[in-house]
């Protein structure tokens, strides 16, 4: 049983979690988030934990951003977009057991004064920005460091906010590009 309660965006990404973890969850039901959402969502942040795991689009990043504000010690998972697609649809139920254990198993806190070790100039030189497979390859990089897909602005806030060490970093660039 996982400690903290999951926060999921609806009722058929509950039943794929139930397939891969035993986890308490909390559906947000869209942006929307009514008042008796919010009131629960605090419960639990103040009593277990919460691990925010949201589709990894850009609703289910709307979402993570508002919670994150509102929950500022919110754990995060990410399941990565290749890992969450499938019947022409992007989310979490589209996500297989494995993918989401996978992603359980790297989550992340934002730190409160992150660290401005990692610059987006540097990414060029790494192939994550600037070039036709630059997309391609930060994606692979954040799957394997577990902080979900991103443009160069919002790779490069993860992995100062996420606390990656450059050690992190090049192991899973060098993973990307063997």
């Amino acid at each position: 049983m996982i400690k903290e309660v999951l926060v999921v965006e609806g009722k058929m990404d509950v039943a794929a979690i139930n397939r891969a973890v035993d986890a308490d969850c909390i559906i947000t039901g869209g942006f929307t988030l009514n008042r008796r959402t919010l009131a629960n969502i605090s419960a639990a942040y103040e009593k277990r934990g919460i691990i925010i795991l949201t589709d990894p689009d850009s609703a289910g990043e709307r979402i993570r951003k508002f919670l994150s504000a509102k929950f500022p010690n919110a754990k995060h998972a990410y399941v990565p977009r290749l890992e969450a697609t499938a019947n022409n649809d992007i989310g979490i139920e589209q996500a297989s057991a494995d993918s989401i254990r996978a992603a359980l198993a790297k989550v992340h806190t934002l730190e409160i004064n992150p660290r401005e070790e990692f610059t987006a100039a540097e990414m060029v030189d790494f192939g994550l920005a600037g070039s036709e497979k630059s997309s391609m390859l930060r994606d692979r990089v954040a799957a394997i460091l577990g902080i979900g897909y991103g443009n160069v602005k919002t790779f490069v806030k993860r992995l100062n906010s996420y606390g990656i060490t450059r050690e992190e970093f090049l192991d899973a660039v060098n993973q990307v590009n063997a």
